[in-house]
Order: structure tokens, then C-alpha cells, then sequence
């Protein structure tokens, strides 16, 4: 068990921060950069099975975004009952989240394979597009339980402090999934040509090796039980409600603001496109951030130990804005870059302005990001709710009522996200300091003064 790493962690916080950020962060680079992989495979098919790729990776991925509770609550516990030694909790709830993991991935394969025609249609795919998308999904559906167990096993081991494991999963099982897209969707040697059912079978044999790899690692590092109590399914209900509801307003947000962009025309809409996809990677060092300090804050949360866990936070915070600051400066560097690789030259002009507001807002969100992971280790999950509700309906609002004539409309999008942001920042470090509401940090007796 890796636990040392957060007892030791105020001696020694910044070998400490990235000896468990770097980890995270390259197991979450891992799977987007194979996921362009695969794109650029499917799209030596062709037009028509890269869109029915689009539909079918949208309505997948969104499907079991939804269900990131798993992860998270289990983190959070794992990493308290860590604190407070205490690992029959920990293996108890633990236990309870895999089987939920397993039961909600078997029922959305149910649901995939018996809607998936209608699945596709809702997503305008029609034709042979239509076709393409529906053989992707049912294939893919198949792999939704080890999607789900997957996600679960990495909270569980991020809980233990064991990054290292998660990293290496994240590595073979993709490299391991590119390996098979070549093989399975041009039929090399003796496999056959599948075309876009071999690159949904070559992600679906990888995801359950992957599975089946994280449940022994769990099974090795702590266990599993049945003797799960009725206070563990109660905690878990909580935490699905509460971040179900914040992840569902998160969602929301996003889709009004692209929605809005694209109803602004075809150069903004590619304008917006360029922003947000470098704006959804760089959320994966601010994510990396959250993960770490769900990991130190919860485990110090755990053991009662109320001065660590405001120190540990405080730190956390100094280093994602720290990293927020860096990404900010490599937004701005790298503006010609990106705009001579992602952006028409009919869209220039809007992008610029608006990639700037983008680029200012990175550390902003980098604070955003570290208290969400803050009060995701203290079980926060209620008030954290709140707050993306109460963004989500100021933001959704002034969207609502944004005049569409102007030219910088676009950039008044992204300033609105930057606001959208910037409350989710504020509220999250006034629930730290001084203490707004009643803060779980605050109501703790420090058995380490």
C-alpha cells in the first residue's frame, strides 16, 4: 500500500504533489491520445464511417460520464478509511461500488443493444451512417460493464494512493487497443477486414483485459467482501444523486454554450470547436490536480486530522494555479500554432479574441478543478452540487439572453464560461477559507494538535 506518500506529504509537498499528479496525468493523457488513434484509422475508411465513429464515441462516452460517481465516491471513501486505518469500511463500500459498477454496465448493454437503432437516429445519423454508428455501438456495448469496472478500480486504487497501477493499466491496455485496430480494422496476416466493427472490437476485447487487470490488483491490495451494511448503500445513493445532478448541470452548461456558438454561424462554430477541444485537454492537468488532492485532503479527513487537511489543501491550491499559470503561458505561445492547425482562415478573426479569454481563465480553473478535489476528499458532494447549480443557472442565463447580432459574440461566450468558472473558484475557496457555511474541515477535531 502506497499510503506512506500521503502521511509524508506535508514534509515534503512538492515531491509529493507530483510523485502522485504525473502518474494520473499520464494515465488520463493515455486514452484520449488513443482515441485519435483511432480516428485516424477509421477515417482511411472513409467520410461515412468517421461520422458514424462520432455518433457512436458521443453517445457512449456521455452514457457512462454520467456514472463518475463511482469512481469519485469510491476514492473519497477508500482514501478516509486509509486515514482513519480502517480498510474493513473501505473494503465494504468498495465492494458496493464494483457490484453497482457491474449491474449499471450489464443494464446499459442491455439498453445499447436493444435501442441502438433508435439510439442512432436520435443522433441524426441515417443511411449508411446509421448502419456504421449501430454496428459500433452494439460491439462497443459489450464492453460497457468493464468500462464501469475500470473507472471504479482506478477511484478505489487513487484511494489507496496507489497511482502507479492505474497508470500502467491506462498504458498496456492502449497500446494494446491501437495494436488491435490495425490488425482488425485492415485485416492484417490472418485477421480479417472488419472496418469499424474491428476497431469497436479491438476497444472492447482491450477494455475487459483492462477490467479484469485493475479487479486483481484491487483484490491483491485489499479485498473484496459481501458483507456490505445498509450505511454503505445509503452513502453511495447520496453521493450518485449529488454529483449526478452536478455532473448533469455541468453537461448542460457545455451544450448551451456550444449550441450557442454554432447557431452563430459556421466561422464561429469552428472558432469554438478549435477553443474547446484544447480547453477539454488542458483540463487534464487541472483534473490530475482534483485527483491528487481528493487523495491528501481525504486521507488527512480521515484521520481527524483538521490542521493537515487545510495545509495539504492550501498547498493544492498553490500548485494547480501554479499549473493553471503554466497552461495559461502555453496558450498564449502556442496561439499561431494552434490557429494555423485547427482554425480556417475564415475564422481567425473570431478566434483570436476568444482564445485569449480562454487562455486568462486556465488558472482560474485550475482553482476550480483543485477545490472540486478538495471537497470531493471530505465528502463534500452536497455543497459542490450547489455550486455548479447555482453557475450553471447565472451562466445558462446570460446565455439565454445574449444578443446573437454582435461580432463579439463569441468572445462574450467565453467570457461567460470564464464567469461560470470563476464562481465555482470562489465558492469552493471560501468553503475552505474562511469556512462558508458548515464546512466538513471546520467541524473536525484535530487529533494531530
Amino acid at each position: 500500500m502506497s499510503s506512506a506518500k500521503l502521511k509524508n506529504f506535508l514534509s515534503r509537498p512538492f515531491q509529493s504533489f507530483f510523485s502522485i499528479w504525473i502518474p494520473v496525468l499520464f494515465s488520463m493523457i493515455a486514452e484520449p491520445l488513443t482515441g485519435l488513434v483511432d480516428t485516424a484509422f477509421i477515417a482511411r475508411l472513409g467520410a461515412e464511417h468517421l461520422a458514424a465513429l462520432g455518433v457512436g464515441t458521443v453517445v457512449l462516452t456521455s452514457g457512462l460520464w454520467l456514472f463518475n460517481f463511482l469512481s469519485v465516491g469510491s476514492q473519497t471513501e477508500v482514501s478516509q478509511a486509509t486515514g482513519r486505518n480502517d480498510m474493513v469500511a473501505g473494503r465494504r463500500f468498495a465492494s458496493l461500488a464494483l457490484l453497482l459498477a457491474a449491474v449499471i454496465g450489464l443494464v446499459m448493454s442491455l439498453l445499447a443493444l436493444t435501442f441502438g437503432s433508435t439510439i442512432a437516429s436520435l443522433m441524426g445519423a441515417d443511411g449508411s451512417v446509421h448502419g456504421y454508428a449501430l454496428t459500433y455501438i452494439r460491439i462497443r456495448a459489450f464492453g460497457a460493464p468493464a468500462v464501469l469496472l475500470t473507472m471504479t478500480c482506478f477511484g478505489i486504487l487513487y484511494g489507496l494512493a496507489d497511482m502507479r497501477s492505474p497508470l500502467q493499466v491506462a498504458v498496456v491496455v492502449n497500446m494494446l487497443n491501437i495494436v488491435l485496430d490495425w490488425l482488425l480494422i485492415f485485416g492484417i496476416g490472418p485477421f480479417p477486414a472488419l472496418g469499424i466493427a474491428g476497431g469497436a472490437l479491438a476497444t472492447t476485447i482491450s477494455q475487459w483485459i483492462g477490467a479484469l487487470w485493475c479487479l486483481l490488483k484491487v483484490q491483491k491490495e485489499m479485498g473484496f467482501t459481501i458483507a456490505i451494511k445498509a450505511s454503505d448503500i445509503s452513502k453511495l445513493q447520496h453521493i450518485a444523486r449529488d454529483m449526478f445532478l452536478r455532473t448533469g448541470s455541468l453537461i448542460l452548461f457545455l451544450l448551451l454554450a456550444t449550441r450557442l456558438a454554432t447557431r452563430l454561424g459556421t466561422e464561429s462554430g469552428a472558432a469554438h470547436q478549435a477553443i474547446r477541444q484544447v480547453w477539454v485537454f488542458t483540463s487534464l492537468f487541472l483534473d490530475a490536480a482534483a485527483v491528487t488532492a481528493q487523495s491528501v485532503v481525504g486521507y488527512f479527513f480521515g484521520a481527524t486530522h483538521q490542521g493537515a487537511a487545510r495545509q495539504a489543501a492550501k498547498w493544492m491550491c498553490s500548485w494547480g494555479v501554479i499549473i493553471g499559470c503554466v497552461l495559461m503561458a502555453a496558450m498564449l505561445i502556442g496561439h499561431d500554432t494552434i490557429a494555423t492547425v485547427l482554425v480556417p482562415v475564415s475564422s481567425l478573426e473570431l478566434f483570436t479574441p476568444a482564445w485569449i479569454i480562454a487562455a486568462i481563465f486556465q488558472p482560474v480553473a485550475a482553482l476550480a478543478f483543485v477545490t472540486d478535489g478538495i471537497h470531493w476528499g471530505t465528502g463534500d458532494f452536497a455543497f459542490l452540487r450547489n455550486v455548479v447549480i447555482l453557475a450553471t443557472l447565472c451562466c445558462a442565463t446570460a446565455i439565454g439572453i445574449m444578443d446573437l447580432s454582435g461580432a463579439g459574440s463569441l468572445t462574450a461566450i467565453w467570457w461567460i464560461t470564464g464567469c461560470w468558472v470563476l464562481i465555482r473558484a470562489i465558492f469552493g475557496a471560501l468553503r475552505i477559507w474562511p469556512g462558508i457555511g458548515r464546512p466538513p474541515l471546520a467541524d473536525l477535531t484535530d487529533s494531530a494538535s
